[in-house]
């Protein structure tokens, strides 16, 4: 456990950041399985209607550095080619 005041401070700093970093990984992660899960099912109509929730939950995360903003985008690419493609 941290002694000094400073210590103490950046303990709870830290834990509170992490509640939110979990938060924020977890909104993008939720929407990605759901676009993941309609485009396998080849309902593209619905998958791209989820496509600016997954872009706004992503940019979010990588504002608050919860992820890298190339993850960011690499994921918003990837999930938007599967979500054009035609089957």
């Amino acid at each position: 456990m941290p002694i000094t005041q400073s210590a103490k401070k950046a303990l709870r700093q830290s834990m509170r950041r992490r509640v939110q970093n979990l938060k924020r990984k977890e909104a993008y992660k939720t929407v990605v399985k759901n676009i993941k899960k309609l485009a396998a099912a080849g309902k593209q109509k619905e998958a791209e209607k989820l496509l600016p929730q997954l872009y706004k939950a992503l940019d979010k995360a990588a504002k608050t550095h919860a992820i890298h903003k190339n993850k960011a985008s690499r994921l918003k690419s990837r999930l938007t080619k599967l979500v054009s493609k035609k089957i």
